[in-house]
């Protein structure tokens, strides 16, 4: 049992032992139905605190020989598997956090040398019946303990990416660690000693050289996560049952921490929901994940839509994405379509597969986008934050006329941008027109189910403004008249949408007229 070689389980004994602890022993089942096939070599790419490490720890805990897990999953959900015995504690394990190992090594240039160097130490014990001191590398010591006694490995790496992300620009560490990895995985040879390989980070594999090195992994990513949905992250039924336990209003944790959608599955991030859970205060966590630093230069990069893009998903709408172009790393960046994927990759953006978009995920990562903004001191941002300011101000004080302005106003400032004659085009302006309402209140909720149909928007205000704000009901009509929009709202009894909400509820109707580009509005007031 050593630091790498065999380990042994007290790092996921640590994550039994948390206050919170979320079963996810399902995704070993998964790694069992791979053992010693075509693709049993893994990479599962999310971002920080979605709970990589844990999963290391635990695919570790179940396979190395170097302990006895038995005790640790027997309340556990793989321990009804049929086959939680055949492959408990069975391998030789070789579990490496290429993060810390580059700490401990001291410097990103000493780090494939501190891993080679201190991995054969450990197998040269381990397996001292078997001549190793002329190896020099780690894959070439595997073949030959392979060859002479029959042993294979499972190799686990956690933060695999740490050299692909912080030393993007460092060609010679690049290489020696794609050399490296190409040696442990590449080819015939990797094949005879790999039971399973399992790699998690945050960036997938980079493309080009890494991908020429790693071309046999099966990657899951946040655009393409598959059947391991559910093992990234907390997923809603996990949330609901964590709520239920520690008298958390659900409605307001999915407000704050929803918004992940991968394939089907609704995933919440685990650090947040264990900090509401914990500490009981509404509030965005993200910002102790380490990134943060990393998107300001990022959403101030000039590329051509890329700050009308994040305006428009601050607002609560979408935006179409070709995530096919992006290289897999922190650098190389073609155009604002790289950028928006990586931001994907790193949490700060939600993918859509079905719409080919992203978006911002919740309301903890719009006030860390805000906050952003708001460092970088964007001048078109702040003019226009003003400007959603006044058609906010203007709302609330149901000066239809002045509303109607101000969004012909936005309407024709993003033009540019946003078909100006699309049918599609006036929601995409009111919801970056009324921008600075989030503030006060939740991301707009589209088509929200009401009494006889579906209000195209509507604006709830935050728990702490409910007795200062007014519920915004809003109709839109292309084409038409505003007071026909109003009447729908009436006519389709859109209030039961907000029916347990207490305070002023204000109704309003917006229209636009495509020859004449006039925009029309009415306000008033729910008469309760």
């Amino acid at each position: 049992m050593g630091i790498f070689v065999n380990p042994d389980n007290s790092a996921f004994q640590r994550a039994l032992n948390s206050r919170i602890y979320v079963d996810k022993t399902g995704l070993i089942e998964e790694m069992n139905s791979v053992i010693d096939t075509e693709q049993c070599c893994i990479c599962n790419s999310r971002p920080r605190r979605f709970g990589k490490s844990i999963t290391a720890n635990m695919l570790t805990a179940y396979y190395s020989c170097g302990c006895d897990s038995i005790k640790l999953f027997e309340s556990t959900k793989i321990s009804k598997s049929e086959q939680f015995l055949e492959h408990l504690n069975r391998y030789d394990v070789i579990h490496l956090d290429v993060q810390w190992c580059s700490m401990d090594a001291g410097s990103a240039e000493d780090t494939v040398s501190y891993i080679i160097e201190k991995v054969l130490e450990e197998l040269r014990i381990e397996f001292s019946q078997v001549q190793l001191l002329e190896q020099v590398t780690l894959s070439g010591a595997l073949a030959q303990i392979t060859q002479e006694t029959g042993h294979k490995f499972v190799i686990i790496i956690d933060e695999w990416d740490a050299l692909i992300r912080d030393e993007a620009s460092n060609i010679r560490v690049q290489e020696e660690y794609i050399d490296f990895l190409r040696g442990l995985f590449k080819g015939t040879e990797p094949t005879k000693f790999l039971h399973l390989a399992f790699l998690t980070g945050i960036l997938p594999i980079k493309k080009v050289r890494t991908q020429s090195a790693l071309n046999n992994f099966e990657e899951f990513t946040m655009l393409e996560p598959d059947m391991l949905s559910a093992y990234i992250g907390f997923t809603e039924e996990e949330v609901q049952d964590l709520c239920k336990e520690y008298q958390k209003d659900f409605n307001e944790v999915k407000r704050w921490y929803d918004g992940y959608l991968l394939g089907d599955c609704h995933v919440y991030n685990p650090k947040a929901v264990v900090s509401i859970m914990t500490r009981g205060v509404f509030r965005s966590y993200w910002s102790q994940t380490g990134t943060y630093e990393s998107i300001l230069p990022l959403i101030s990069m000039d590329f051509d839509g890329l700050r009308t893009a994040i305006i428009q998903m601050l607002s609560g709408t979408s935006v179409e994405v070709n995530v096919n172009t992006f290289q897999n790393d922190m650098v190389s960046f073609k155009n604002k379509d790289d950028v928006i994927t990586l931001l994907i990759h790193l949490g700060y953006l939600a993918y859509d597969w079905k719409k080919k978009a992203a978006y911002i995920p919740n309301e903890e990562i719009r006030q860390e986008f805000l906050a952003a903004t708001q460092e970088q001191k964007w001048n078109e941002f702040i003019r226009f934050q003003q400007d959603s300011k006044t058609l906010l101000e203007a709302t609330l004080d149901m000066d239809s006329k002045t509303v109607a302005s101000e969004i012909e106003k936005i309407h024709t400032q993003f033009a540019s941008s946003i078909q100006y004659n699309d049918e599609n085009s006036l929601s995409s302006v009111l919801t970056i027109a009324y921008l600075s309402a989030m503030q006060y209140y939740f991301m707009p909720i589209r088509e929200m189910p009401t009494g006889r149909g579906f209000a195209d928007y509507v604006f709830l205000p935050k728990p702490e403004y409910r007795g200062d704000m007014p519920a915004l009901l809003v109709e839109l009509k292309w084409n038409k008249k505003a007071e026909t929009a109003l009447q729908q709202i009436k006519d389709k009894k859109y209030v039961q949408a907000v029916s347990d909400y207490t305070g002023k509820i204000l109704l309003v109707a917006i229209a636009y007229d495509k020859k004449s580009k006039e925009h029309d509005c009415i306000i008033e007031e729910f008469q309760k």
